[in-house]
């Protein structure tokens, strides 16, 4: 019974310090991806972006139209023309936008913009809280703490000494200033066009101050291992590419097949960029594989665009049954896009080739 004993003790020795020592490896090797350095392209865009020529003609228009009519007594010239003397020529007509604030009023539009983009397409409270003062991504101790950085422009704000070039990196690449890769999901982002970001920027520059220092991200013992084992990747290595052209202005916001696609962006970090879903590649291990959002048979072979709508809006598939987290989150802002936006989704959707699930 002693052998035995002695021998269990060995055996639990070992494994102990086999334990130890891959959960050792698994922190360094975790760590040591975490302090790389990526480099990515420089950008510049202008907040907000002016408005387009046919933007100041279409605002010339309206002011012309609310113009009050000329009902004056005849002039001094028009007695001299009747009489057939010679009239000096007009005074041209002043300029209807003279005095209007131009830039003033492009910022009033880019926020506006910004908000329901906001609100209806990128999901940016979902993890940066309603107040962009900071919110959570993860809070477990066994996966990792990772929480959303305040943006506002009180203390804590992470954001004030940002030019365009660092909020590209990190929007859209994943990448800090420093160079180090962050939390945040940019593969959603990847196809955020220039005045899109630049309206974002104007948005968040808009809301007040919030003081709040925010914690820095800590892995936990799961995720220290999955990070290792290269089973929860950053954002910026799926990415890869960081010297990619930004296209500057979003498609027209019609219900077409391409400005589906360009809505869809958001959509590949769980769905997968052939949309063919199945595990969520950078997300909680809790989560719910990702649906197939192709026409397969076990993807969305078989619905309508109201099935679509409702699946979004009210969370329930054609069969009855709920939409399951993470998915469940978009409802709030599915409810925020306008049917313009719905059905150039769908548009997209019912464009895809038929795929299985991928694994």
């Amino acid at each position: 019974m002693k052998k035995a004993l002695k021998w269990l003790g060995i055996v639990v020795a070992v494994l102990l310090v086999g334990v130890l020592g891959f959960y050792g490896w698994a922190t360094s090797t975790a760590s040591a991806l975490g302090e790389r350095t990526l480099e990515s392209h420089e950008v510049d865009f202008p907040v907000p972006f002016p408005l387009t020529d046919e933007e100041v003609e279409v605002l010339r228009a309206e002011r012309l139209a609310v113009r009050p009519s000329d009902s004056e007594p005849p002039t001094t010239e028009e007695y001299a023309a009747a009489e057939g003397e010679p009239v000096p020529a007009p005074a041209p007509a002043p300029d209807p936008l003279e005095g209007v604030d131009l830039d003033a009023l492009a910022l009033e539009r880019a926020v506006a913009r910004g908000e329901h983009l906001v609100n209806a397409r990128y999901g940016c409270t979902e993890c940066h809280g309603a107040d962009f003062s900071g919110g959570e991504m993860i809070n477990d101790a066994a996966f990792a703490i990772i929480l959303g950085p305040n943006l506002t422009a009180g203390e804590g704000g992470l954001v004030a000494d940002y030019d365009m070039a660092d909020w590209d990196r990190s929007v859209r690449h994943g990448i800090l200033p420093s160079g180090r890769q962050s939390a945040m999901p940019s593969g959603d982002y990847v196809l955020m066009t220039d005045r899109e970001l630049s309206d974002i920027i104007a948005y968040i520059g808009s809301m007040d101050p919030v003081d709040n220092v925010v914690l820095a991200p800590t892995l936990g013992p799961v995720a220290t291992i999955l990070t290792a084992l290269g089973k929860f990747p950053f954002s910026a290595d799926l990415i890869g590419e960081h010297r990619h052209d930004h296209v500057a202005n979003p498609p027209e916001a019609e219900p077409t097949v391409e400005f589906g696609r360009h809505l869809a962006g958001v959509c590949t970090g769980c769905h997968r960029e052939d949309f063919t879903g199945g595990p969520i590649a950078a997300g909680d291990p809790s989560w719910f594989p990702a649906a197939n959002l192709t026409n397969h048979e076990d993807g969305l072979a078989g619905w309508t665009y109201d099935d679509f709508v409702t699946s979004l809006r009210e969370l329930r598939r054609p069969d009855g049954s709920e939409i399951r987290p993470p998915m469940a989150l978009i409802a709030p802002y599915a409810a925020e896009m306008t049917d313009t936006e719905m059905q150039a989704l769908w548009a997209f959707i019912e464009s895809l080739e038929a795929q299985p699930t991928g694994l």
